[in-house]
């Protein structure tokens, strides 16, 4: 296992996390447009974790553990400004996964933000926006009657249960509307 690497894409992780919640708690992430501090992180997660894969293919469990694989997810989920990685690390995690080096719930958000990125109904019903009347809603999920069975082969708890989850967690997040990029990580 390379340590270093496990290591440098948890820290890319916490980073991540603790820039969204100061700016959450400042009251700032909500605001129009994408925050100048947020993108700067993710510019530069987007560059690091882009030469990971070119050098390494998908970082998986033998390479820097479960953890830091969930990490390297994680920073690929918010690669909203690179939708080509996103788009290749879809296939590099099927592939991850058929070698029982990642989970498939990865697989399911990767799988998820591209389709929404790409202006198509999701299939597991990751991703969430901000709803008309308020609060949260999943972005339109293509045969949305078998979503808790597809949700459920990879892992994931029933739509309604995780949906509930997000708006609990988002009331408690200063009473701040949420945005796609805030929620849609955390299903």
């Amino acid at each position: 296992m390379d340590e270093a690497l496990r290591a440098e894409l948890l820290e890319m992780e916490r980073v991540d996390r603790a820039v969204r919640g100061d700016l959450v708690v400042r009251g700032e992430l909500h605001r129009d447009g994408y925050h100048p501090e947020m993108e700067a992180i993710h510019r530069t997660h987007n560059a690091r974790i882009r030469a990971v894969i070119e050098e390494h293919g998908w970082p998986g469990y033998a390479l820097v553990g479960e953890d830091g694989c969930r990490a390297a997810g994680f920073i690929v989920q918010h690669a909203i400004l690179d939708p080509d990685l996103q788009r290749s690390c879809v296939g590099l995690l099927e592939q991850a996964i058929g070698r029982g080096e990642a989970d498939p719930f990865m697989l399911a958000l990767l799988t998820d933000r591209v389709r929404m990125g790409d202006g198509l109904p999701q299939i597991y019903g990751t991703q969430y926006v901000g709803a008309a009347a308020g609060g949260i809603e999943p972005w339109p999920i293509a045969e949305p009657e078998r979503v808790d069975e597809r949700r459920r082969a990879v892992g994931l708890p029933p739509l309604a249960e995780n949906t509930a989850r997000l708006i609990e967690q988002h009331r408690k997040e200063a009473g701040v509307t949420p945005t796609d990029a805030d929620v849609r990580d955390r299903a």
